[in-house]
């Protein structure tokens, strides 16, 4: 008896024991399924460019050759009705929040280096959003949206890793900045150290496309991946290798010839990312963005023509961009989209398209806006506040009178309502600027500007943008009715404005106290006392807003 319970129980553990291993087994390989199966979330390729002007582009008619971007946007779709920022760090902040400036409170120019000033803690960035549905997160190049401390850096703020620059600018080989003079440092890092090690004197472009490509090699495919390329070009200074200037000896202007070789790099850059992306298996579920961060700067180069205006500027030159989606999951390829699209736009559209989770606290300013780029449908989006800079209130002739006693017209301030554009303040350089190599004359200090004279003294104009693309005819004098109303769609705007974050300079941010290197400066201690100032700052701003929309009211009932 003793013997056969014995061999009874060998019998069970045997079989419990293949059992499990079967079991164990089956676990395994569904894990490994499940890791190897394809995702149905689509790899996410953002590519931002810096300061290309709206002409600089061959399929816009730019003498500049760009073969890969003219293909990739022919095979696509072009985005004809699409509105950045004026400026680096207001569109780079749009992006990444969803939100216009008033409601983060980087309404005013941009984020200096030596300021303790950075996007806002409390905004849920679009790496976070990606990253919490699932998808590996890189940003390679341009931040520039401050780094005083620590939990202000990219790797903070929802990216896995980053390799690139903190700062606006800088050197394109050498990697160093000077902001003032005694306030210079290296500005290249890798996460959030210097990246000494790494540096190999390249030039940028190459080396930030060399950077993506290799995150691309390592990474499986099978898997989402969120990849933000910011590229340094084609920002001033005016740097590329002598290789690329041979095609531009024709160009007179200097500035002109060295900027169309900077352009060409990046279309080059471009067909590099193009052929990785075929190469590691993301092309086929890939959607790649390609975005200019604001219009052309014409003194280094750029061209917005027709348009009117420049970089830092409010007119349609300043802030209406180079953009187009390429992806082979678009419905309707090889289409010009017109439909109104701002930078604010895709947050919800990305977020959106891989299957993540948009909450309604968020207050977004920005649409999704799929379905009119990938099926041609009608824009979701009726108007773009451009902004309002409650700082710059330079308008000598600006007034509450001139106003019609709603707004003060010598703030900054521009608003898009379906058709019509309004603007106040100062907006900005005005001149249209017409392409210098058209010219016979040998332009190198000077360009031939079509000056504006007429409108001198004034601080509101009024366009129809859709009839008037160039804003040459104001008709702010012919449609008084029209000005009105949208001076108070300003002022329903204003009304949710939070407070102004522009902070004087910290002397502590000089890098030779840092090591040599731009990187944040506050400590622990310096971080907890910053988070009180702020929500101070935040009561305080509440406040002086309730008194102001009171001060408005009497004045309203008086006139």
């Amino acid at each position: 008896m003793l013997v056969l319970g014995v061999l009874t129980a060998v019998c069970l553990c045997s079989v419990v024991s293949c059992t499990y291993g079967r079991w164990a087994d089956k676990l395994h390989a569904s894990r490994a399924n499940e890791v190897d199966k394809p995702t149905s979330q689509p790899h996410i390729i953002f590519v931002m460019v810096d300061d290309q002007g709206f002409r600089d582009v061959g399929y816009h008619g730019s003498e500049i050759k760009t073969p890969t971007l003219d293909w990739l946007a022919a095979t696509g779709v072009k985005l004809e009705n699409y509105y950045v920022q004026p400026l680096c760090s207001p569109s780079r902040s749009q992006l990444m929040t969803g939100r216009y400036q008033i409601h983060t409170g980087l309404q005013h120019s941009i984020i200096r280096p030596t300021q303790p000033n950075c996007l806002p803690l409390e905004n849920i960035t679009l790496a976070q959003k990606l990253k919490s549905a699932g998808y590996s997160t890189h940003m390679v190049g341009k931040w520039h949206l401050g780094f005083y401390k620590r939990s202000c850096m990219p790797t903070q703020r929802g990216f896995d890793t980053f390799f690139g620059y903190l700062l606006g600018s800088g050197d394109y080989y050498s990697h160093y900045k000077c902001d003032s003079p005694g306030m210079c440092g290296y500005d290249l890092h890798e996460g959030e150290e210097a990246a000494w090690e790494q540096d190999r004197g390249i030039y940028s472009t190459h080396m930030y496309t060399q950077k993506a490509v290799s995150i691309l090699a390592r990474h499986n495919p099978k898997r989402p991946i969120f990849l933000y390329l910011a590229f340094q070009a084609v920002h001033s200074p005016l740097q590329v290798p002598a290789r690329y200037l041979e095609r531009y000896k024709s160009i007179p202007n200097l500035h002109r010839r060295k900027y169309a070789a900077m352009v060409s790099c990046l279309d080059e850059a471009m067909r590099n990312l193009t052929l990785a992306l075929k190469r590691y298996g993301y092309y086929n579920n890939m959607v790649m963005v390609y975005s200019s961060d604001n219009g052309g700067q014409p003194m280094a180069g750029g061209s917005n023509w027709p348009l009117r205006g420049s970089k830092g500027t409010y007119w349609e030159g300043g802030i209406r961009a180079v953009g187009f989606v390429h992806s082979p999951l678009l419905v309707k390829k090889g289409t010009r989209c017109k439909a109104l699209m701002h930078i604010t736009d895709w947050y919800p559209t990305l977020v959106t398209l891989a299957e993540g989770t948009l909450d309604e606290d968020q207050n977004l300013d920005g649409y999704d806006v799929w379905e009119s780029i990938s099926e041609g449908r009608p824009s979701p989006r009726q108007d773009i506040l451009h902004n309002i800079d409650p700082i710059y209130t330079k308008a000598k002739n600006g007034s509450w009178k001139a106003g019609h006693g709603i707004w003060n017209t010598a703030v900054q301030a521009a608003l898009r309502v379906g058709d019509w554009k309004l603007l106040t303040g100062i907006p900005g350089y005005s001149d249209w600027i017409p392409p210098q190599t058209f010219s016979t004359l040998l332009l190198v200090n000077r360009w031939h500007n079509e000056r504006v004279r007429w409108d001198r003294g004034k601080s509101v104009w009024l366009f129809n943008i859709t009839a008037d693309p160039f804003e040459r005819v104001d008709l702010s004098r012919r449609y008084p009715h029209i000005v009105k109303k949208m001076l108070r769609r300003l002022l329903q705007y204003d009304k949710t404005a939070v407070p102004c974050r522009y902070p004087p300079k910290d002397y502590r941010s000089n890098p030779q106290y840092n090591g040599g290197v731009w990187g944040p400066w506050y400590s622990d201690e310096d971080e907890v006392e910053d988070e009180n100032d702020n929500a101070l700052s935040n009561y305080l701003g509440r406040r002086s807003r309730k008194k102001k929309v009171k001060r408005r009211g009497k004045f309203k009932r008086k006139a």
